[in-house]
């Protein structure tokens, strides 16, 4: 079991990073115009602005919590006067709200690409349902 415990945590990450950096960039390399996002902000900007904000809050605030989490030394928070279980629960209270911003306003970028008629007309398959 802790042979097992030892590739999920230890090895496996950076096998993850390096399948999606090299594959990422192999990609790029091979399929260059395949990586774009067709703006359709020009089409209309009708529910665009709040929508398009709580998305990008959301998912800044996720990466930024990740980092934190992941980069701050444990003894750091000790310093601090964190316990391990209010460490704990910050963490959990900050993804649901930033998650929770992501969601909503992923939701509605979605929506507004399906129920705008030029907008929808411009998506293609993948923009729909990726």
């Amino acid at each position: 079991m802790e042979y097992l415990h030892n590739f999920i945590f230890g090895i496996y990450p950076y096998i993850a990073t390096t399948v999606f950096l090299l594959g990422s960039w192999i990609r790029f390399d091979h399929e260059q115009y395949t990586w774009k996002s067709d703006s359709s902000q020009l089409l209309s900007k009708r529910g665009m602005r709040l929508a398009s904000n709580l998305f990008h809050y959301g998912i800044l605030g996720l990466f930024l919590g990740h980092v934190v989490g992941l980069l701050t030394p444990h003894a750091l928070f000790l310093v601090l006067g964190v316990s391990d279980m209010a460490h704990q629960w910050i963490a959990i209270a900050a993804g649901t709200v930033f998650g929770g911003l992501c969601l909503i306003g992923a939701v509605f970028l979605w929506l507004r690409r399906l129920m705008n008629p030029r907008v929808r007309v411009a998506s293609r398959w993948m923009d729909i349902n990726i």
